[in-house]
């Protein structure tokens, strides 16, 4: 049902995977964990742009929002009337409210597409709608872009001691699938979590982080400029967005966790993969818009004092002299 996300996602994985494989042993964890880091830069090296422009479009807003209120209040019985001059602001201004959700709505469905793809190597369990092969079965099955030698590498493979699509939840009935046929089972449950368990605390202590950077910007911005008899509504919704914010800081890492131990090995790597990312992209994405700024305001100080008046020189005013 939604081969339009996963096949790009196999496809992906599959070309880094191909590319590693030149060099390294096709079958090995590290070639595969490889493959899973890759695809991460890939994805986030073009989410780069949309990253910076929500940041700008957050910083509008901001400029927006004032402006937006007035003409709520002038056109308040005229819905038609507000609703074109908020069309037009937003143009002058370059606001686009759908900003700050493209980055986000992009890495789900790839989140979402990884997740299923990882779980589609060993089919043999019957949960979550999966079908329920014999060992025999889903190691001879394609998986997407992987053909059937790729699945077998993929299920042979180990980091640490561990299949890269085990997960802590996993039924012990189905490790079956990961060994050659008549092979033994070569890892327990405790191969999984002593990488999956790092990982998910890593990765949640790392989105904590990320969101007490958005909360010590958004405090530093605040005291630089401070607003003095602030509509209430801004207040309300200035108030809000603090709110947002701090639940970033504990509730989303709290869900991760929670969430976590029906997530594969290779799904946990990506995930901590991303959250570096994040943590490196926002420092110098933060850095770059404050250079911006500053730019921005030293640029208007610098048009204010081309326009005022020179000491001693007395101002041009064509009234007065349409007047002698």
């Amino acid at each position: 049902m939604l081969d339009f996300i996963y096949y790009p996602i196999s496809g992906v994985l599959w070309f880094w995977h191909k590319l590693f494989s030149f060099v390294l042993d096709p079958s090995s964890g590290v070639t595969w964990a490889l493959a899973i880091v890759f695809l991460v830069f890939t994805i986030r090296i073009f989410l780069i742009k949309p990253m910076a422009n929500q940041l700008r479009s957050s910083r509008k807003m901001q400029e927006f929002q004032p402006k937006m209120q007035e003409l709520q209040r002038k056109h308040k019985n005229d819905r038609e009337t507000l609703a074109i001059e908020m069309r037009k602001l937003q143009k002058e201004m370059g606001v686009n409210p759908l900003a700050s959700c493209i980055p986000a709505l992009i890495q789900m469905p790839i989140f979402i597409g990884l997740f299923h793809v990882l779980r589609s190597f060993n089919r043999t369990a019957t949960s979550f709608g999966a079908p329920g092969m014999t060992v025999q079965e889903t190691r001879n099955t394609p998986n997407y872009f992987f053909g059937v030698d790729e699945v077998q590498s993929f299920l042979d493979a180990r980091l640490f001691g561990s299949p890269l699509s085990g997960y802590i939840s996993m039924d012990p009935a189905n490790y079956s699938a990961f060994s050659p046929e008549g092979a033994g089972i070569d890892f327990s449950r405790m191969n999984i979590i002593l990488i999956i368990v790092p990982l998910m605390l890593a990765s949640a202590v790392m989105m904590h982080f990320t969101a007490r950077m958005s909360i010590d910007r958004s405090k530093k911005r605040q005291a630089a400029n401070p607003k003095k008899d602030a509509d209430p509504r801004q207040q309300q919704m200035q108030m809000q967005m603090d709110m947002m914010q701090r639940m970033m800081l504990w509730v989303m890492p709290a869900l991760y966790l929670t969430g976590g131990f029906m997530w594969q090995v290779g799904l946990a790597i990506y995930m901590f993969v991303n959250n570096a990312w994040t943590v490196a992209q926002q420092k110098l994405l933060f850095a770059k818009m404050d250079r911006e700024e500053a730019e921005e305001k030293e640029a208007k100080l610098a048009a204010q004092r081309t326009s005022a008046p020179k000491v001693g020189v007395r101002p041009n005013n064509p009234k007065k002299k349409g007047k002698r």
